[in-house]
């Protein structure tokens, strides 16, 4: 998808209703109505003005976005749901484009978002899919954290990597948490404490897992002509890759590294010409695979791109990342994306990074039987009205 005249589509909202490490009352899909409210506030829409809709969750079933349309007044022309994880956001991003592009909308909402017990999340660790329940649940792996840790394992192998050398990423990305009030986690970490915490599944520890919240996070794209704000955010490329070989490689390189030449194509840019980066947070391993797929580390050399984190010369994952923000289940996919627009309306307040006009988001998710099948990105770029 290339937008460099931003194809006559905006991006007019962006929010997240807090995480919560405790399940708030309510069910999820009070969760995602609350999302769909405070979006329709920041982008100065209407609900009788909304004629898209989709939605990303884990814990709705058995409803669906239909039924959340219901639920919330609405009669739309495109609705949709996604079960993409953590791709789920940019997956939901590329089709609600291209249906305005089209005409089957002119204002779509994206919501996503689950609360989770205690019993829900369990639920969907041992069911999150038929190769999990059939292969994985009965050994009692334990979740993906066992399989990240022995992915961690090989790329710390290849890499020449220590377990404080990971740590470092987490460190720098509770730096950043520190200045979002949004944060579930804002105290300050060290490497020090991320080396003593318990370990989960060696090499992993306890801040090399996210913390598993409720919460929901939303964005409203609207046909250009139609945007009420002066500060205008629009897609200049995006990219999606899925299943690209069939759970038969290592799992160290996503399909963002097929998708990386088309997608910098698309852009007219390159990676030196983000001013920041959200990655899918769910291990730091992954942060690190991505980064490298993207063409952050075209020598390969991992300790000069962590060194280039830690000094926040490039600044990624802003919030604090799913690490320190937490991960709301299929909210994590938009998470990032949120954040982003944040930044790139100005709106980030101590964590605002100056002069923020381009940003690279990625999405990451649905693990098969050993890593994630899903893998998108999309470069997102600022600008004024009337500057185009």
């Amino acid at each position: 998808m290339q937008s460099r005249d931003h194809a006559g589509v905006l991006i007019c909202g962006g929010v997240e209703v807090p995480y919560r490490r405790q399940a708030p009352e309510g069910t999820t899909g009070d969760l995602l109505a609350q999302a769909f409210s405070s979006a329709l506030a920041q982008s100065g829409f209407a609900a009788h003005e909304v004629d898209g809709l989709g939605v990303a969750s884990f814990t709705l079933a058995p409803d669906h976005a239909i039924d959340i349309a219901w639920r919330l007044g609405l009669s739309p022309r495109w609705c949709m749901d996604d079960c993409h994880g953590g791709a789920s956001a940019i997956n939901l991003l590329q089709h609600a484009v291209r249906a305005i592009q089209c005409g089957d909308a002119n204002v779509i909402v994206l919501v996503s978002g689950d609360r989770f017990e205690p019993a829900d999340f369990k639920q969907l660790v041992d069911h999150y899919n038929l190769t999990t329940r059939t292969w994985l649940r009965p050994l009692e792996s334990g979740g993906p954290n066992a399989l990240f840790a022995m992915m961690t394992q090989l790329h710390a192998q290849r890499y020449d990597l220590s377990r404080a050398d990971y740590g470092t990423l987490c460190v720098a990305q509770r730096a950043w948490a520190s200045r979002n009030p949004q944060a579930v986690y804002r105290a300050p970490l060290t490497v020090e404490a991320y080396l003593d915490a318990p370990l989960v599944a060696e090499p992993l520890g306890r801040f090399d897992c996210v913390p598993v919240v409720s919460g929901a996070n939303a964005i409203v794209l609207a046909r250009a002509d139609l945007s009420k704000h002066d500060r205008q955010v629009a897609v200049r490329a995006l990219r999606c890759s899925y299943n690209p070989d069939h759970q038969m490689g290592d799992g160290l390189q996503t399909s963002l590294a097929a998708l990386a030449p088309a997608l910098w194509r698309d852009a007219g840019l390159t990676p030196a010409d983000m001013d920041l980066v959200s990655v899918y947070d769910d291990y730091p391993v992954m942060v690190l695979v991505q980064l490298a797929d993207l063409g952050f580390a075209p020598d390969g050399d991992m300790r000069a791109l962590l060194a280039r984190i830690v000094s926040e010369e490039l600044p990624v994952n802003t919030s604090g990342g799913q690490l320190s923000a937490g991960q709301a289940g299929a909210a994590g996919g938009m998470h990032g994306l949120v954040e982003a627009l944040t930044q790139l309306r100005g709106e980030a307040g101590g964590r605002q990074v100056a002069g923020a006009r381009r940003a690279l988001v990625s999405g990451y998710g649905m693990v098969e039987y050993r890593y994630g099948m899903c893998a998108n990105a999309v470069v997102l770029e600022a600008f004024d009205r009337g500057a185009q």
